[in-house]
């Protein structure tokens, strides 16, 4: 009878346990979201045929939604014309250039990064730069 009571004690601390951390889990954002969230505070300009490569300093892929490539103060969102389903923030992407830049009728080939066989690709179209706006100053 005291087992039955302890182990019945046990499971209601941690189903209370189990509730509490559902509780605080955060849900997951959507892809769109996560972009969304990374151009946070950023004003988008006109789109752009093509992005000096030398300038961008990382990518990151929002899964079947966009690239970013971060170009320091400027982020270039890139939503590719052809092959959006394809992408996945865990693809390796293989950028050939034949000059310093990436312009809206190049392809990026996709690789994936476990098996390191190709995924497919996307073709590229215009970039849309988003900067942080000038601080203006106030005044008294």
């Amino acid at each position: 009878m005291k087992q039955a009571r302890m182990l019945a004690l046990s499971l209601a601390i941690g189903s209370l346990a189990l509730t509490g951390a559902m509780a605080q889990a955060k849900p997951r954002l959507t892809p769109q979201q996560e972009l969304d969230k990374r151009l946070e505070g950023r004003v988008p300009g006109n789109p752009v045929d093509c992005i000096y490569m030398p300038t961008v300093s990382g990518t990151q892929v929002f899964d079947k939604t966009a690239i970013v490539y971060d170009s320091g103060r400027t982020l270039y969102v890139q939503k590719p014309r052809t092959g959006l389903e394809s992408l996945r923030s865990d693809d390796i992407l293989v950028t050939r250039l034949t000059g310093s830049q990436l312009c809206a009728i190049d392809t990026v080939q996709l690789r994936d990064r476990t098996s390191g066989f190709w995924r497919g690709f996307v073709g590229l179209d215009k970039f849309i730069p988003y900067t942080k706006p000038d601080k203006v100053a106030q005044a008294d």
